[in-house]
């Protein structure tokens, strides 16, 4: 697997057990959702200040989205789609 891949692989996995949307989780980080997007799918080449934002809005090292998965490990099941209701 490359670091690319790696990255999104634990940035998804970390997201989804948070429950954070793509779009909370780039709101929280200053970035667009859509690069989110891109850098869970191993396509972006993710500076270290973004891994670093990333990092700090999910509450981890960096270091933590670098850690290459064991081997055979599922990737994280997506979120629902669409917004949440709001609650009262």
């Amino acid at each position: 697997m490359n670091v690319r891949k790696i990255i999104g692989w634990n940035l998804r996995k970390l997201r989804a057990e948070q429950g954070l949307s793509q779009e909370r989780l780039g709101l929280a980080a200053e970035i667009d959702r859509s690069y989110v997007g891109r850098i869970e799918r191993g396509s972006e080449n993710v500076t270290i200040d973004t891994l670093d934002a990333l990092a700090a809005v999910l509450g981890v090292p960096a270091a933590t989205l670098l850690t290459e998965p064991p081997k055979g490990a599922r990737q994280p099941m997506p979120l629902s789609s669409g917004r949440k209701p709001k609650s009262a």
